[in-house]
């Protein structure tokens, strides 16, 4: 089996031989070269394959090939849904690859984009064989501990509003070539638990789906990834192929696709909290009506206020901010409803976003104002800023309760 060789460009390949003659040649890019694209317009020119393999999920190439897709979006399903954190973060992600793309003068991407249209243009398959980003950027999440998830959280939102130049270390790990994990070294200081789920799930899950595209009968497939991928790829598919007993890819694809459970403990604190504000308001009345009704004052003010805050800065309507303040209270003493569902909710409903909105998403997202200008960024702003205010209202008010008490 080949090794890793240099085609004209410098882009590395490597051509897997099947004792059968069917063949995989990986052909590695960098998402911000030009000279990626035209690699991959010249290899496609030769008209020695019959499949297309590109470094897309299903969501990431319908963006590719519908750009109006998200104008189809529907929010009060993403809401309660609970996918409106996943969104944000995704078009988080997106701003910093639009900032990528205004200081190099290209589009991310653009050399999938030429494998896609050329292999269309040819009536070549297109075997899309990245994960859903949606369950990489979970499986990240999960992955990291929970005593920093918060900062990493905060450096994503962080990242929207910085407008400093990529540094030479980025534009090195650009050429490398995979655009989501440079991503997350903008704001992730280390990325030791970020490798897995970013780069080694990833060219295991691409590698297997390559095993089933071969399966599928195809003769020679040229896949189109990130360089950054293709030892890895090359590597699990040489150590499939050459096994005494290979396996079935789909079980291994379904374990790559689970998102690991959330810990019990961490879904117990809330009702914990719950209880205990409770129980405190009990002892207090037990003891003075007055102070009763201060303990509850207390929590009506600071988990309310709080919660009215996020919104207020997110630019909410009024009502949405009045909402917020006499909702946050009442969701926080039942963990299964949350406030910012019902302030986004409200905020919706009216301040529903425009056919515009929706068309200007993308570039809007790419910048700070955007994000308060565009309708439907506020309304997920609104959500995730009223959540927080809410979060921080419970436990900032229960020891505040807890205090008065003892």
């Amino acid at each position: 089996m080949n090794q890793p060789t240099e085609i004209p460009g410098e882009q590395p390949t490597a051509t897997i031989h099947l004792p059968d003659g069917r063949r995989v040649t990986l052909l590695g890019t960098a998402h911000v070269s030009r000279v990626s694209t035209e690699a991959v317009e010249a290899a496609l020119a030769t008209g020695d394959y019959d499949a297309v393999a590109v470094e897309l999920c299903p969501g990431r190439h319908q963006s590719l090939i519908d750009p109006a897709s998200l104008e189809r979006m529907d929010l009060f399903q993403v809401i309660r849904s609970g996918r409106a954190s996943m969104v944000a973060a995704s078009l988080a992600l997106g701003a910093y690859q639009q900032r990528l793309a205004e200081q190099l003068g290209i589009e991310p991407g653009a050399e999938m984009k030429a494998a896609v249209n050329r292999a269309r243009e040819d009536q070549l398959p297109v075997l899309l064989i990245d994960r859903e980003i949606g369950t990489t950027l979970r499986r990240v999440y999960r992955g990291v501990p929970w005593w920093r998830r918060m900062g990493l959280l905060a450096g994503l939102g962080g990242s929207l509003l910085s407008r400093e130049q990529i540094d030479e270390a980025e534009l090195e790990r650009l050429k490398e070539g995979d655009v989501l994990e440079a991503t997350f070294s903008e704001f992730a200081a280390e990325q030791s638990e970020l490798h897995g789920p970013l780069i080694a799930e990833r060219d295991r899950y691409m590698a297997l789906r390559l095993l089933q595209g071969l399966e599928e009968g195809h003769e020679h497939i040229l896949a189109v990834v990130g360089a950054g991928h293709l030892e890895g790829i090359r590597r699990i598919l040489e150590a499939e192929l050459t096994a005494p007993e290979p396996e079935d890819p789909a079980p291994q694809l379904e374990a790559l696709e689970a998102v690991p459970p959330p810990s019990r403990w961490p879904k117990l604190i809330p009702w914990v909290v719950v209880a205990l504000v409770l129980v405190g308001f009990a002892v207090g009345f037990s003891r003075d009506q007055a102070l009763g009704w201060e303990l509850v004052a207390d929590w009506v003010l600071i988990n309310g206020g709080l919660s009215a805050a996020g919104a207020a800065i997110a630019l909410a309507h009024p009502l949405t901010v009045i909402t917020a303040f006499l909702a946050a209270p009442l969701t926080s003493l039942n963990p299964t409803i949350g406030a910012g569902m019902v302030v986004a909710a409200v905020e919706t409903w009216v301040r529903r976003p425009r056919v515009g909105d929706f068309a200007r998403l993308r570039s809007d997202a790419a910048h700070p104002r955007g994000w308060w200008r565009n309708r439907v960024t506020r309304i997920l702003m609104v959500f995730l800023l009223a959540t927080l205010g809410s979060a921080a209202g419970t436990y900032l008010a229960g020891f505040r309760i807890l205090a008065q008490l003892t």
